[in-house]
């Protein structure tokens, strides 16, 4: 019988109509590539682990969702549909606006089980890699503070991988006036909330 998550039912009934069926796709295929798999909340949205490690996670924002895999920067890319490093902002398979915007469940399976194997086979990432994943971000208290006072924009900031939450922090910290910096942190609660990143406008 699959692990459940009760919360990841409510988060995605709680998610935008359009993206409710891509949520379910993912997690249907998820479950199909390997039935063993566990869901759980981490950082505020749906995460799917196996053997004791993250395999792959999911998020829905307002005009988008995302996908990732935790180990992607050492999985084979065959197909070449992974955005890995700096293009991953956005997710593995960049924004997914339907269920169309996915790989095929033949392929999707297919990387889900490779991405599997790896955990079955205790493979870690690179420690360069895990120390960037894992390196703490000072966030200054009114940033802190903003994000916590709307769910949506924290929720895709704790989603983007350290680099591009050093991005927002940097613009704003780099303010040479209070007007400004204030600004600045109004900005990014906006574009959080729409899932993008700081240099949104420079990605294809």
């Amino acid at each position: 019988m699959p692990t459940t998550d009760k919360r990841i039912d409510a988060y995605i009934a709680k998610a935008q109509p359009f993206a409710q069926p891509i949520l379910q796709h993912i997690r249907t295929v998820v479950y199909k590539a390997c039935p063993d798999v566990e869901e759980t909340i981490k950082w505020g949205f749906p995460h799917f682990e196996y053997k004791g490690a993250i395999l792959c996670s999911m998020a829905a924002f307002k005009q988008h969702c995302a996908f990732g895999f935790w180990k992607a920067s050492i999985m084979k890319d065959p197909e070449k549909i992974l955005h890995i490093g700096e293009k991953a902002s956005m997710g593995h398979f960049n924004k997914i606006t339907s269920p169309e915007d996915l790989p095929s469940d033949k392929i999707f399976t297919a990387y889900i089980k490779q991405a599997a194997k790896l955990n079955e086979d205790s493979v870690q990432l690179p420690s360069k890699t895990k120390t960037k994943l894992a390196a703490p971000l000072e966030v200054p208290d009114d940033v802190q503070k903003a994000l916590q006072k709307h769910k949506k924009a924290l929720e895709a900031f704790n989603a983007f991988a350290p680099s591009h939450r050093k991005e927002y922090l940097q613009w704003i910290t780099e303010a040479k006036t209070a007007p400004t910096r204030n600004k600045r942190i109004e900005t990014m609660i906006e574009w959080l909330k729409e899932g993008k990143s700081r240099n949104w406008k420079y990605e294809r």
